[in-house]
């Protein structure tokens, strides 16, 4: 399994779950947790998901996913397991 940590944080809009969550699908990219909260007009959603199915390589979807967070006026983050791991071990 090749997981990956997709965070997307800003102002809330209409679309960002459906736009991110297609993409996803549209790139056989399947969800395996995902959290989302709204506070106040901030949205702050935080997927894990395994990207063992995706035909792009990594990089490429990072930064597909990263324009369209622009697009949409948030930022999407993704980070491979591991390295989000090693960078928040207490």
């Amino acid at each position: 399994m090749n997981k990956t940590i997709i965070t997307v944080v800003g102002k809330d809009a209409m679309g960002i779950i459906a736009k991110v969550c297609t993409y996803l699908a549209e790139n056989h990219v399947n969800i395996l947790d995902i959290s989302q909260t709204i506070v106040q007009d901030l949205f702050n959603m935080m997927m894990i998901v395994d990207m063992s199915g995706m035909e792009k390589p990594f990089e490429q979807a990072a930064a597909e996913l990263s324009e369209m967070g622009l697009a949409l006026g948030v930022q999407v983050k993704c980070q491979r397991e591991e390295i989000f791991d090693k960078m928040h071990r207490v």
